[in-house]
């Protein structure tokens, strides 16, 4: 806190053991939990709510205003949870008053370059590789990989453990347990191995893969899969999630891959 190369604004409530490198802007209105580490040249904006032991890298920008013409100075924050790592130049925008928030979980790690836009939602423990993009009002849940330049419009939802690749175009939504390629974006098979990582067992996993073999190997379209999905598979956590997510997805869902 006595670094004499950098700026604290006499409004900002920071932790007493947090680190500031030199030439950073730390803005009005900000909060920095116990830990955390900000690297040289990082500036936070207005609004940003930070938590305990996290690091943010040189260059990167938090809590800035909304690129959204409707926004219109709403008192909005940009909240990051404990324990996340947020890399080179990384940018991430305040909420507007659509849901006066953009929010990252704990436990994630933003690799350089990436932009979380507006309004975002992120689970825990993602991680969002190099240059991946989120548009605005994006749902992103619990351990959901984004490979590096992977793009996601506005308004999708991603569910839990899903796994987008490398230089994806995300314009339908991707279900929980999914691994999602190609162009256009189609479903490829369940994230099997961060499954595995995560403690799933065989046979938990033998479920998953069940569910969307009616979703996406069975010529059924989604109402007749869901419908057979719930008639024909034991009610697990697992399989009602997928389903709960089918039924509320406001953009529908990615396609199943046909080869040509």
């Amino acid at each position: 806190m006595n670094q004499p190369l950098a700026y604290v604004h006499p409004g900002a409530k920071i932790a007493k053991n947090v680190v500031i490198e030199p030439f950073t802007t730390i803005h009005n209105n900000v909060v920095i939990g116990e830990g955390t580490w900000i690297g040289s040249n990082v500036t936070i904006m207005e609004g940003a709510r930070i938590g305990k032991n996290c690091s943010i890298f040189p260059g990167a920008v938090i809590s800035a205003t909304p690129q959204d013409k409707k926004f219109n100075d709403e008192d909005t924050t940009t909240e990051i949870g404990d324990n996340t790592t947020i890399r080179e130049c990384v940018t991430i925008n305040r909420g507007t008053a659509d849901r006066m928030k953009t929010k990252i979980g704990k436990n994630c790690w933003i690799m350089a370059y990436c932009h979380i836009a507006h309004d975002c939602i992120v689970g825990d423990n993602c991680i969002f590789s190099n240059n991946s993009t989120l548009a605005g009002h994006i749902n992103v849940g619990d351990y959901v990989v984004l490979a590096g330049m992977a793009a996601v419009q506005q308004f999708c939802s991603i569910g839990n453990h899903a796994f987008v690749t490398g230089g994806s175009l995300v314009r339908k939504d991707v279900p929980p347990y999914a691994k999602a390629a190609r162009e256009p974006l189609s479903y490829v098979g369940i994230n099997s191995i961060g499954l595995r990582r995560r403690g799933f067992t065989t046979e938990k996993i033998r479920e998953i893969q069940s569910i969307y073999r009616i979703l996406y190997q069975s010529n059924y379209n989604n109402s007749q899969a869901v419908a057979i999905i719930e008639a024909e598979m034991e009610a697990t956590p697992e399989r009602d999630e997928v389903l709960e997510f089918i039924k509320n997805s406001q953009r529908g869902i990615m396609k199943g891959y046909f080869s040509n």
